[in-house]
């Protein structure tokens, strides 16, 4: 089980094809903010890209909860 201070939150964005759609235009431009020790930083860092591309309507950013992912899968484990 994660730790309640690992609740690590991966922040990223990048440019999109169209507005309407989520599939980036090159997934190897992609600007990887950080990964973030809790939502709220996560959050703040995720506000602060978004403002700085505000005029971009194709540029997006987006927050993963890695907590989930760090969590064995059961059905895996054999």
């Amino acid at each position: 089980m994660v730790k309640p201070d690992q609740l690590l939150h991966l922040v990223f964005g990048g440019e999109l094809t169209a507005v309407d759609q989520i599939t980036f235009k090159d997934a190897s431009a992609l600007d990887v903010v950080g990964i973030f020790p809790d939502y709220q930083a996560a959050y703040d860092a995720w506000k602060e890209a978004s403002h700085r591309n505000l005029d971009d309507a194709l540029m997006r950013y987006f927050i993963v909860d890695l907590s989930e992912l760090m969590v064995p899968d059961k059905d895996s484990a054999g």
